[in-house]
């Protein structure tokens, strides 16, 4: 108990912790290639910049990130934009969400910060020069308005317009908790690459979803996952990400339990402490 309490007051301990675990996991002459994972920037760095805006995907592109994930949602009149949440109190302000204005207004819209919100066009676009660079495009279809016409709607113009503008060498996913859009463009677009998020640990009842929907990815949670499990998914087939990521010690768990692929809130901090301190683990 009193060593647990020690760890607790002690970030810097935990990780020290979580470095040896993972030496444990690799032998030592496997481990300098073994110790690898993407990391990419959750909502472009979501607690170190504005998150979702132009500047923090232009920040964190120009500070080294080659990995991102985004949130996609739909406008009253069918525009596609990034934005995460359900509505604007946090990150504008304001009252009501994306769903109830249109693309005027929201462009007139600013962050708490003082940031424009962009379109997904003028993400993608950003990025059309850029290659080498994955992005997870979020699909936010949970409101009511995205019954099946809509759904297919917004399906359709997200597709198209993320993969007519992807340059060579880039990896680009659409993602969901929402089962029904994954559905639909797995039998519209056969060679979508697509990934099933889940707020819940990886297991076989996980991986047994995903193998039903045609989707061989999955996001799950790292604080609930193991790497049993991890290596279970992986001899099925399955490529992992894990997350949430809100700090190096999340880094380090996920890379210890045997991930893919690791989404972070503070990757530019992740990326600064591994050169620092852990410069074999290689960060793909």
């Amino acid at each position: 108990m009193k060593i647990q309490q020690h760890l607790l007051l002690k970030p810097s301990l935990i990780r020290q912790f979580l470095l040896m675990c993972i030496c444990m996991v690799f032998s030592i002459a496997a481990f300098g290639q073994q110790a690898a994972v993407k990391l990419f920037a959750h909502r472009a760095a979501a607690h170190e910049l504005d998150e979702n805006t132009m500047s923090a995907f232009k920040e964190s592109y120009e500070k080294g990130m080659r990995g991102f994930e985004t949130d996609i949602r739909r406008t009253k009149d069918g525009k596609l934009v990034i934005f995460h949440d359900d509505n604007f109190e946090r990150i504008v302000g304001l009252k009501g969400g994306v769903e109830d204005i249109t693309l005027v207004e929201f462009k007139k819209l600013r962050t708490k910060k003082g940031n424009e919100m962009p379109t997904l066009a003028e993400v993608v676009q950003y990025f059309s020069d850029k290659p080498g660079v994955y992005i997870e495009f979020e699909m936010k279809t949970n409101k009511p308005v995205y019954k099946e016409k809509v759904l297919h709607q917004y399906c359709d113009e997200l597709y198209n317009r993320v993969y007519s503008n992807r340059p060579k060498g880039s990896e680009y996913l659409l993602t969901s908790f929402d089962k029904r859009p994954l559905k639909y463009l797995k039998a519209t677009y056969p060679d979508v690459d697509l990934l099933l998020i889940k707020s819940e640990g990886l297991s076989q009842k996980l991986i047994d979803e995903a193998k039903e929907l045609g989707v061989k990815r999955i996001g799950a949670r790292v604080e609930m996952s193991t790497r049993n499990m991890v290596t279970e998914a992986k001899k099925q087939g399955m490529t992992i990400t894990l997350w949430p990521g809100r700090s190096v010690d999340d880094f380090l768990l996920g890379l210890s339990l045997g991930a893919d692929y690791l989404c972070s809130d503070v990757p530019l901090a992740v990326t600064d402490w591994v050169k620092k301190n852990a410069p074999w683990i290689e960060l793909k």
